[in-house]
């Protein structure tokens, strides 16, 4: 049987809600922070393998929404990309961005050496380096065909379990350094009530710091629906002068992911407008937007996902990272410790800084709720974790990847 795009676009939202009911069953896929779609998507994966593997194909999908999908996804991420966010949030969201940035790069130059020493194609490990750890699933998904076409063999399969591993170690190992950081260094505080522990993210930042108020409806036009309508034509235009962006990029010869000339124009939009006030763009509105799209590009592309191309490669994509997680435990302890100032928040953010650089923004959060659950509030680390996790090393991330494909292809 075969769906066509409209059909298969359906497909994805019933697996979709599959994988939420799943989780919902399930309490250790919640605790872990294994995204939904992931579990949907891995699951029919896992389906169609075992009726490959009995001579039955059942059903061929077309993935033609698959790439707009994951465009307007990091188009989103681009319209987040504010200067103005950056400096509201102080010197301390510049130094743990600057870290994070500095050791994605790391992380990268580790995986190469590491898979060039095991006689691998040295994107192989950059592969699971940034790409997937500090990147995640959705990073990993997108780089896969740019990765297969420079060398490396089963990318798609790779990314997933180096993104699923990731995610995992994230959530495992992030509140128990975060842990021996407080107590080694007796930094407890008095434990208050829970409902005043987090600080809000850094998009209710955006909203209340940068004013940032979408623009009002005209008269007799519904309020939501028209900001709703801004921000699809908003994603929609930077998608649509992005892929010029990025043309031109490849006229220059250099290899890029489709989504690269997007998030850059969205961007400029962003920061344009933080500038005129003219658009009053919705973050909020363009984050549900885009939090819609990764989700369905996530199902969709992990439908179609190859499992039996693993095989050879689980050994050497496992040992590479057992380093990696080592690197990012020693760096929680130096130097995120003390550039961060040596003291209780800091300690928190550790044990948020191991969250996204292993796994995704949700590690991070969860990291630091049971860290202050347990010893205390911690304002400063949900502010500084989240608006550093789930947008600027995002945008710098998707920078480094394209350099090390550009150099290492």
């Amino acid at each position: 049987m075969k769906l066509d795009l409209i059909q298969t676009l359906a497909f994805a939202g019933i697996v979709l809600f599959v994988g939420y009911g799943i989780r919902r069953l399930v309490p250790p896929l919640a605790r872990y922070n294994i995204p939904a779609p992931v579990i949907g998507g891995l699951l029919v994966a896992g389906l169609l393998t075992w009726m490959r593997s009995l001579g039955y194909t059942p059903i061929v999908f077309d993935t033609t929404l698959q790439s707009p999908m994951m465009v307007a996804f990091f188009t989103s991420i681009g319209f987040a990309a504010s200067l103005r966010l950056l400096r509201v949030g102080g010197p301390q969201v510049l130094i743990f961005f600057a870290v994070a940035t500095l050791f994605a790069v790391v992380q990268n130059l580790l995986g190469a050496g590491m898979a060039m020493a095991m006689g691998l194609h040295p994107l192989f490990g950059v592969l699971t380096g940034s790409v997937t750890l500090t990147g995640g699933p959705a990073t990993g998904l997108a780089f896969a065909p740019l990765f297969e076409a420079n060398g490396v063999p089963g990318a798609t399969s790779v990314a997933v379990a180096s993104a699923m591993v990731g995610i995992v170690m994230g959530g495992v190992v992030g509140a128990p350094i975060a842990t021996r950081l407080i107590e080694r260094n007796r930094l407890a505080v008095a434990k208050t009530s829970p409902a005043r522990m987090e600080t809000p993210l850094a998009t209710h930042v955006m909203e209340e710091q940068l004013g940032d108020v979408p623009a009002k409806a005209p008269p007799g036009e519904d309020e939501e629906s028209f900001v709703l309508l801004q921000s699809v034509v908003l994603i929609l235009v930077a998608m649509w002068a992005g892929s010029f962006v990025s043309a031109w990029f490849t006229s220059l010869g250099v290899t890029l992911p489709g989504y690269i000339g997007a998030m850059l124009v969205a961007a400029l939009i962003r920061n344009l407008d933080d500038v005129t006030d003219r658009i009053k763009i919705s973050q909020r509105v363009i984050d549900d937007i885009g939090n819609v799209a990764l989700a369905l590009f996530i199902v969709m592309a992990l439908m179609t996902l190859k499992l039996w191309e693993l095989a050879n490669l689980a050994l050497p994509m496992m040992a590479i990272l057992a380093a990696q997680v080592a690197l990012i435990a020693a760096i929680c302890f130096w130097p995120i410790f003390p550039l961060m100032g040596k003291d209780y928040e800091s300690a928190v953010m550790s044990g948020g800084f191991c969250g996204f650089m292993l796994g995704t923004t949700a590690n991070a959060m969860a990291n630091m709720r049971s860290l202050v659950e347990k010893y205390g509030p911690a304002p400063r680390a949900f502010l500084v974790v989240p608006m550093v996790g789930a947008f600027f090393i995002d945008f710098t991330n998707a920078v480094i990847v394209t350099l090390f494909v550009n150099v290492l292809k």
